[in-house]
């Protein structure tokens, strides 16, 4: 693939360009982008080798969609119509139902692979982009059977240079397992900060008493709002979900302390302490 069109610089599709031009030194990246200050800091900090607009993608053989879910939706059908018929299309977004409905009857359907590599940090923009940042994380693709096959291979090429390990799901079961995994977890580091910042009023006390621990649990507060907003809107009825199931067990947790039953606070920690079982190993 030597024309790689990147449509949105910032941590996710600034940090595959940085991955591509590192393993293919033949590859011409290209970036488009609303923001005109980030197509200038992508040329300064060489993720991409030039600026483009749709009108060029005709030349691409390779597009990353890396833009808000709901800016998403509305873009990838104009993208398949702007692309030539051996084009690869890929997105990048942390849901995936809308974006496969969206598109599930262009005539270029074929041209599209849905896929979300689990891998990030709280910051966004292109100086965000890091090397190496997919080695080893997972990246789930869906619907691949709807993507045509020598693009699928292309596609998986690609990703197994990069270091990723792929797993296979439909949109629907992405969307619902995602809720709990991703999308709860940002919900619950906003709101932990609110509740810090409304009952702390005097920002050096945070500053000064907060740990180590705090400064883990509260970082992905530090997450684009402009990013996530879209994301609760479209996964609206699985993050209500697992919100009910979240609320459950505070209130459960709340009622132990009331009722001063620490045996049972105990054996909840206790249990849960099993995680770090299921998560040994992830980077």
């Amino acid at each position: 693939m030597k024309n790689i069109y990147v449509i949105g610089i910032g941590l996710i599709g600034g940090s595959l360009a940085l991955d591509i031009k590192a393993n293919n030194n033949s590859a011409q990246v290209y970036g488009i982008d609303t923001n005109d200050a980030h197509l200038k800091e992508a040329l300064e900090l060489n993720i991409i080798d030039k600026t483009a607009t749709y009108e060029d993608l005709k030349n691409a053989d390779f597009v990353i969609l890396s833009v808000p879910v709901d800016v998403a939706i509305v873009e990838l059908p104009k993208i398949l119509d702007a692309i030539h018929d051996d084009t690869l299309i890929i997105d990048v977004g942390s849901t995936k139902l809308p974006i496969c409905n969206a598109i599930k009857d262009h005539e270029r359907r074929r041209n599209f692979l849905a896929a979300h590599p689990i891998a990030g940090t709280e910051f966004s923009g292109p100086k965000a982009a890091i090397n190496n940042l997919f080695q080893n994380k997972t990246n789930i693709i869906c619907e691949v059977e709807k993507t045509a096959f020598k693009l699928q291979e292309k596609a998986l090429k690609l990703f197994s240079e990069l270091g990723m390990r792929i797993r296979y799901m439909n949109p629907e079961a992405h969307d619902k397992h995602i809720a709990y995994v991703s999308h709860l977890s940002h919900i619950s580091a906003f709101m932990l900060g609110k509740t810090v910042i409304e009952k702390e009023k005097n920002e050096r006390d945070i500053f000064d008493m907060a740990g180590s621990g705090f400064e883990s649990t509260v970082r992905l507060a530090k997450s684009s709002p402009a990013m996530w907003t879209p994301i609760f809107k479209q996964n609206r009825e699985n993050v209500i979900e697992t919100l009910d199931e979240y609320i459950t067990n505070l209130k459960r947790f709340k009622g132990y302390m009331e009722a001063d039953d620490f045996d049972q606070i105990y054996n909840e920690m206790e249990n849960t302490n099993h995680i770090k079982d299921i998560l040994k190993g992830i980077q």
